[in-house]
């Protein structure tokens, strides 16, 4: 089944990823089962924006203390590859849970989803719909 995303969340993230350029960009994805209803923009603390992210771990506090309280859920994360490809980099390999939490990336003008498992990403098709 097709995650389902508006089309303001995607201009949210592709907007907020040129104006991040040259330095990723990043944040959580918000909703419920396989609906995006919100991108939460948040600080990139790494110490070299420009290759990689961190989400500010404050951000990731208060988003899941606001689920807790009946807000959106966390239902994954995501950020921009200003120089690179629309997939996830051996970096992204790496550092990801595999818990099952959807991945987006933002590259050359677009957005591509992945969902994070045991044995790596797995991308996921979309669908947009209107806001």
């Amino acid at each position: 089944m097709a995650l389902q995303v508006s089309s303001e969340v995607l201009e949210r993230m592709l907007a907020e990823a040129e104006r991040a350029d040259p330095r990723e960009c990043c944040g959580m994805l918000l909703g419920e089962g396989g609906t995006i209803e919100a991108a939460h923009a948040a600080a990139n603390v790494h110490a070299e924006p420009e290759r990689h992210f961190e989400i500010d771990p404050q951000a990731l506090i208060d988003a899941h203390r606001a689920a807790r309280q009946g807000g959106q859920q966390v239902i994954g994360y995501y950020h921009s590859h200003p120089n690179g490809l629309g997939e996830p980099s051996a970096t992204d390999l790496e550092l990801a849970a595999g818990d099952g939490a959807v991945w987006a990336i933002i590259a050359a003008g677009g957005v591509r989803f992945f969902r994070s498992g045991a044995g790596g990403f797995a991308e996921l098709p979309y669908e947009v719909t209107e806001s």
